[in-house]
């Protein structure tokens, strides 16, 4: 009976063969090897300032000495924090972000109890323990495995010697060919081979050594949690800022060039009609009433005008709630648009402004940009957590970067959803479907 294998399974199997032979050969594999060897090598030097000073100072703590060096060691736990951040962009393309710089208080006490309180510091400090036994272990397997690798390998040259393998090769194979003696000649073939095996498996380990000090770096070497959580509401104040100016110049803008010179043109039409009711003598009835006309018309431009300004302020759909704004932007869209609310509690008005003209954004770019024939929304309420849906049967592909501007399109829903602390979740593969999730807080 032929076995037949799918073709997608040979392709599959062809590419992680490849990738395995090609892996020792190339640039990361000895970039991370290295890594792992200057880091280990890093981690013991680490290890031993902090327990000296860190140990030291404890014992002298009920001095100021004591609290000097405990200090001394919280600031060079934090410069070989730094070491390894550079250490790790330049050999493993490992991008984490840099820390605030310790900003002491001015005199001795003011660096001292700035130190103390140094929380990218002490997290530098939890690090290097954390990194000394993930050092023995990569130093037990990647750095055995190589070193048997290359001795296995080397073994021809060695005259029958048996090959003095380390770490835990020396465990899975003590008793075998790696036992007391010259081995034999089929017993050499097989080191051989068995250094070809280990050659193309060491990358590996390494690599997954490499993974685990990438994620404890990531969590310990990054910025603070709380100094990320500030940076971002500054991020969002600013842009919000930003926004409401730009807004602003645009009401300006538009009420100048717009309502101001409709209202002018009325005043001066206006004008005019009472110059000739002025003089009976020379009245015209029909020059009178088309200037009545034309400044009636302009007063009813001037309205809609003034209607519509009003609209891109505050909607009036909201003011019977979030479910029939909502109503009124799938009546009025293009795309035939199914509608379902789910709400037990109001959201704040801040947060109702904030649904409905994401919602108006995201319709119009259905409408502009998906070719989809239908769409649906879904506003549904998940505790304190208001979710919103847009999904359309459109071509698909859309990306926050390819629509608008930092104060328009995606990026300005974006920008203006995350400045409530907020969730935005695009996923548009090409040839649809488009599904746009927005989380809002019930109250900002």
């Amino acid at each position: 009976m032929e076995i037949v294998i799918p073709e997608e399974l040979e392709t599959r199997v062809r590419e992680i063969a490849r990738t395995i032979i090609r892996t020792p050969f190339t640039k990361r594999a000895w970039s991370e090897l290295w890594f792992l060897i200057v880091g280990t090598a890093l981690a013991f030097v680490a290890f031993a300032f902090v327990g000296i000073t860190m140990a030291a100072g404890v014992v002298l703590a009920i001095t100021f000495f004591g609290l000097a060096l405990i200090g001394l060691s919280i600031r060079g736990a934090r410069g070989i924090g730094t070491i390894q951040r550079r250490m790790a962009r330049g050999l493993i393309r490992e991008q984490i972000e840099d820390p605030d710089q310790f900003a002491p208080r001015p005199g001795f006490l003011g660096w001292l109890q700035s130190a103390l309180r140094d929380r990218t510091g002490w997290r530098a400090i939890v690090y290097v323990v954390f990194k000394v036994p993930l050092a023995i272990l990569g130093i037990l397997t990647a750095l055995s495995v190589w070193f048997d690798a290359l001795t296995c390998l080397t073994y021809p040259l060695s005259r029958g010697a048996p090959p003095q393998t380390i770490g835990l090769v020396r465990i899975f194979y003590h008793g075998s060919y790696f036992s007391n003696g010259s081995p034999t000649f089929f017993q050499g073939v097989a080191i051989f081979l068995n250094g070809v095996l280990l050659f193309f498996v060491a990358p590996w380990v390494v690599r997954l050594m490499v993974y685990f000090d990438r994620w404890l770096m990531r969590g310990l070497l990054g910025p603070d949690p709380t100094a990320i959580r500030v940076r971002t509401l500054e991020h969002a104040r600013t842009q919000t800022i930003d926004d409401s100016a730009v807004t602003l110049r645009r009401i300006e803008r538009d009420l100048h060039d717009g309502t101001q010179a409709q209202l002018v043109a009325i005043a001066m039409q206006l004008g005019m009609v009472k110059e000739k009711l002025a003089d009976p003598g020379d009245l015209d009835l029909d020059q009178v009433s088309a200037l009545v006309n034309d400044a009636h018309r302009g007063a009813k431009e001037a309205i809609v005008e003034l209607r519509d300004l009003a609209r891109g302020i505050h909607p009036p759909a909201l003011d019977v709630g979030l479910e029939g704004a909502l109503s009124t932007l799938a009546a009025r869209s293009s795309v035939p648009t199914e509608l379902s609310v789910t709400l037990t509690n109001r959201p704040t008005p801040a947060i109702e402004s904030i649904a409905y003209f994401c919602v108006a954004e995201l319709l119009a770019n259905v409408a502009q940009h998906a070719h989809a024939s239908a769409a649906r929304i879904t506003c549904t309420q998940n505790g304190p957590w208001l979710r919103l849906v847009v999904r359309d049967d459109g071509v698909g592909g859309a990306r926050p970067s390819d629509m608008g501007t930092s104060s328009s399109g995606l990026n300005g829903l974006s920008e203006r959803i995350h400045a409530v602390d907020g969730e935005f979740d695009i996923t548009s593969p090409r040839l649809g479907p488009t599904v746009v999730t927005v989380d809002l807080p019930l109250h900002a």
